[in-house]
């Protein structure tokens, strides 16, 4: 029989228990020393922009960060790190800006909420979507 010269084994296989849902080892809380806060995506506008409803009480104008432009997909309702825009001068009408750092998962979430880490202001029943 010759031998294999390109390609992976087929043979290979993984063993172990099934998984239904991803272990939580680390999730990422936000930093607050830059000024990092969590945040609700209440409106979609397009064009990476986004309303956000930060732990503050603010309302934001949020756009998503180049590096996670194309990796991550934020939907309405997800919950994110925010991180206000320092060097915006405040214009009375406008809203603030923000820029979206990280996006957590619905397991990332239900552990933040069991380990009552994430504030009461962003309970999702309290926010009008």
């Amino acid at each position: 029989m010759p031998k294999q010269k390109k390609g992976a084994k087929k043979g290979r296989r993984t063993y172990g228990p099934p998984t239904d849902q991803p272990a939580v080892t680390r999730v990422r809380m936000p930093y607050r020393r830059n000024g990092e806060m969590f945040g609700r995506v209440v409106e979609i506008y397009g064009q990476e922009r986004m309303e956000i409803f930060c732990e503050d009480g603010k309302s934001r104008l949020g756009r998503i960060r180049g590096k996670i432009k194309k990796r991550v997909w934020v939907r309405k309702g997800d919950l994110v790190i925010v991180n206000p825009w320092a060097f915006e001068t405040v214009v009375e009408g406008q809203k603030e800006k923000c820029e979206i750092f990280w996006r957590y998962l619905r397991h990332e979430v239900a552990w933040l909420e069991r380990n009552r880490r994430l504030p009461e202001i962003l309970d999702i029943n309290n926010i009008p979507l």
